[in-house]
């Protein structure tokens, strides 16, 4: 995959509907200050970042922490909803962040964070193995699993993962220097209009 074509992807992360980008805007920024919250002298929790909004939050961390044997184990899922992103299907992005949230509550940021990050690698090192048995495979009227195609949605998935906690930043930049940027001007598609005969 080429620099320009991770650069798209990075751009499509906000072609999104409306909602979902006002949700990926709220999730990026949450993540993004947990994420900036482990350079302090002692590491913030997801939900030590919301003390801010006055909101009690301490019974809910002693009830994540209490149960950090379970919750962890979403961090797991987390890792796989992130192999699920595409492209078209951004959300599961978002939904895997939210879990690895609830597990960085429950066990902290590193197990969360590791355990998303190796089962999403284990994931696709399984299934480029599966993929080598199919390579020589003709694609007519079966569904294969292809190295290439497993390399690419790989890299997709990873791309528009790791973009999430940039999105709010990003977009504030965006608007920030638009104002001040000059565009060049569009290029004009070709009509393809039919020739109309002389008449007379």
């Amino acid at each position: 995959m080429t620099r320009a074509e991770i650069v798209r992807l990075a751009r499509c992360v906000v072609r999104r509907p409306r909602w979902q980008l006002v949700v990926a805007v709220l999730l990026s920024a949450w993540t993004l200050a947990w994420v900036l919250g482990q350079l302090a002298d002692e590491p913030l929790r997801p939900l030590d970042v919301l003390a801010w909004t006055g909101i009690p939050l301490d019974s809910a961390s002693l009830w994540a922490r209490e149960r950090a044997d379970v919750l962890v184990w979403l961090a797991t899922l987390g890792g796989l909803s992130w192999a699920a992103t595409t492209e078209q299907g951004q959300l599961p992005a978002l939904i895997g962040w939210f879990a690895v949230l609830v597990a960085g509550e429950a066990a902290g940021y590193e197990p969360a964070v590791q355990r998303a990050m190796l089962s999403m690698v284990v994931f696709l090192v399984v299934l480029g193995a599966v993929s080598c048995t199919g390579r020589r495979a003709f694609v007519v009227d079966r569904v294969a699993v292809m190295p290439k195609d497993v390399a690419r949605a790989g890299i997709t998935a990873a791309v528009l993962t790791a973009v999430v906690p940039l999105i709010a930043p990003g977009l504030a930049i965006t608007r920030l220097v638009s104002p001040y940027v000059t565009k060049p001007p569009r290029r004009l598609r070709p009509v393809d209009a039919p020739l109309l005969r002389e008449t007379g």
